[in-house]
């Protein structure tokens, strides 16, 4: 059986050094949009290593890039078709900011393996510390086309009930033509994202954004609009990659803030606000 649940959840976990520098902060925020206008100061604090602040979901692709899907797939007890594999979720807790260079030990493994009928979902877990203590904690919830129906536990339900009122703030980014291809130099290399025959293999009519691209321009839309451009008062992330964007494509990003957090949709304007994140929920202070 490609996947062997028992085996998955029995073993033990990978524990490797990572580490960072400014540049890959840029990178990463580069990737996301960041520098425009490039001279804005607020711009400057992602960009320029003199000013630098770190975005919190840079802990996606710190030291080693996207944990979630593709170390996910090479644990032990998973053997699947990379071409059946979609990122379903990801959520970021924050212990402490995130400095702009910095060097940790990376502890994965996987938490969860649910049954959905047509599909499975692993949830893999990855805990980041250095030497004064714990940093972050990710969880990526990896999709996995035709490999359910092996009698496992369903798992929660991700669905939150809808916010009520009209967002207090809604924005508009547009994604570049050549997002995807700038984003994957942060170290998801997944073919989906940049190869057009493989996309359509796996369904697509042509390649798709990286859901965690998505998911850093909607965090640092947030801190941006709401959080007075403060990184550090993010607590935690949490969003269900709803839906595909296409390079070229603009996102529609809603946010209904709240006391301690920020509710968030997201969806694409040229496909009629098609969903792309949904329950999504940022925690500040």
């Amino acid at each position: 059986m490609p996947i062997d649940a028992a085996k998955a959840l029995a073993a033990e976990p990978r524990t490797g050094e990572i580490s960072w520098n400014s540049k890959d902060v840029q990178l990463y925020h580069l990737g996301i949009g960041a520098g425009l206008p490039a001279t804005d100061p607020d711009e400057l604090r992602y960009t320029l290593e003199s000013r630098l602040h770190v975005l919190p979901s840079f802990a996606t692709v710190a030291g080693s890039g996207s944990p979630g899907v593709i170390s996910g797939l090479s644990m032990p007890g998973i053997e699947v078709d990379l071409a059946r594999v979609l990122h379903g979720g990801q959520s970021v807790t924050l212990h402490r900011p995130i400095p702009a260079t910095g060097t940790a030990t990376a502890t994965n493994r996987i938490a969860a393996v649910y049954d959905k009928g047509k599909a499975a979902v692993l949830v893999l877990r990855t805990e980041v510390a250095d030497a004064d203590g714990p940093l972050w904690t990710n969880d990526s919830q990896i999709f996995i086309k035709g490999e359910g129906g092996f009698g496992g536990d369903r798992g929660p339900s991700a669905c939150l009930e809808p916010p009520v009122g009209e967002p207090a703030r809604t924005l508009e980014r547009p994604i570049r033509e050549d997002q995807a291809l700038l984003y994957r130099l942060s170290g998801d290399w997944n073919p989906l994202h940049a190869d057009p025959e493989f996309a359509k293999v796996a369904g697509f009519e042509r390649p798709i954004l990286h859901g965690l691209c998505t998911y850093g321009i909607t965090l640092k839309a947030v801190v941006d609009t709401l959080l007075g451009g403060d990184v550090t008062r993010v607590r935690s992330y949490v969003t269900r990659f709803a839906g595909v964007v296409y390079p070229g494509e603009t996102l529609r990003i809603r946010m209904w803030p709240g006391d301690g957090a920020v509710r968030v949709a997201v969806s694409s304007v040229e496909r009629d606000d098609a969903p792309v994140l949904a329950d999504t929920v940022v925690e500040h202070s």
